[in-house]
């Protein structure tokens, strides 16, 4: 049977209001124009742990509460929603977003500290490019200094550990790489280099322990007019070495060589 243009009017009404019944409960808030409402649900929402549900509304009301009193508030709580879900990237802007707006809020510390811990989860493992990790200690370092009397201290200087031996541990891996594709010369100068920026690394111990088999291969590979010369080089690699770590497990190697060469 055709339907008369009366007909289909009728029936794309019934649609409507069955699709309007449908609705749930928090899609009619968050599409409620009533702020006092969807601030109250986004609460809730919060404190039952649904915090997709929450960041969305907190999102839109962050529109709505632009200059309010409640805006910080709104704001800050957009942001842990995202923290809470472990969606570090956005709730770190929201936090920068916030830290900019409201530096004098009752929320501004925690909001500094949470930024860098987002900032600290987004990090790369060491193989990869580093920016971030050094992004990441200057805006510790940053909190550290604003906030001298943070309770949040002993966690930010693990992070910073952490981040700093993925530092010390890239910069070793790149200069050992010569090392095992047995480039000796190349090895040796890289490996210096690394103690050359950084004294303090913390494989400093494997570092001169490398130098030192690399000046000593590569002396060894070398045309015999210049193993002389080049087994010396090896020799105040090895006093270096065992100055610094008498009792090293790679002591008994350099000394079998050094023994070998003073022997020549």
């Amino acid at each position: 049977m055709i339907m008369n243009k009366k007909h289909l009017i009728a029936a794309f009404a019934l649609l409507a209001l069955l699709a309007g019944a449908c609705k749930s409960e928090y899609d009619a808030i968050l599409e409620s124009p009533d702020q006092d409402a969807k601030y109250k649900a986004a609460f809730e929402y919060f404190y039952d742990g649904k915090y997709q549900k929450a960041a969305q509304l907190f999102e839109s009301l962050a529109m709505i509460t632009s200059g309010t009193e409640r805006d910080d508030t709104v704001q800050y709580f957009w942001g842990l929603s995202n923290y809470k879900l472990k969606d570090y990237p956005t709730a770190e802007a929201n936090f920068f977003h916030f830290i900019q707006n409201y530096p004098r809020s009752t929320f501004s510390e925690i909001a500094q500290f949470l930024r860098v811990d987002c900032l600290y989860r987004a990090t790369l493992r060491y193989e990869l490019d580093q920016t971030p990790t050094r992004n990441t200690i200057a805006s510790i370092n940053e909190y550290l200094e604003l906030n001298p009397r943070t309770d949040k201290r002993d966690i930010c200087n693990k992070m910073l550990a952490d981040l700093n031996e993925r530092l010390d541990r890239k910069a070793f891996e790149d200069a050992r790489i010569y090392y095992k594709m047995e480039d000796y010369k190349a090895a040796r100068v890289a490996l210096r280099n690394v103690l050359k920026e950084d004294s303090e690394n913390s494989h400093r111990e494997e570092i001169l322990y490398l130098t030192a088999m690399s000046s000593y291969k590569y002396a060894q590979l070398s045309v015999t007019a210049k193993q002389k010369e080049r087994f010396l080089v090896f020799i105040d690699d090895y006093y270096n070495f065992v100055g610094e770590y008498p009792e090293s497990q790679y002591r008994k190697e350099l000394d079998s060589l050094y023994r070998k060469v003073k022997s020549k």
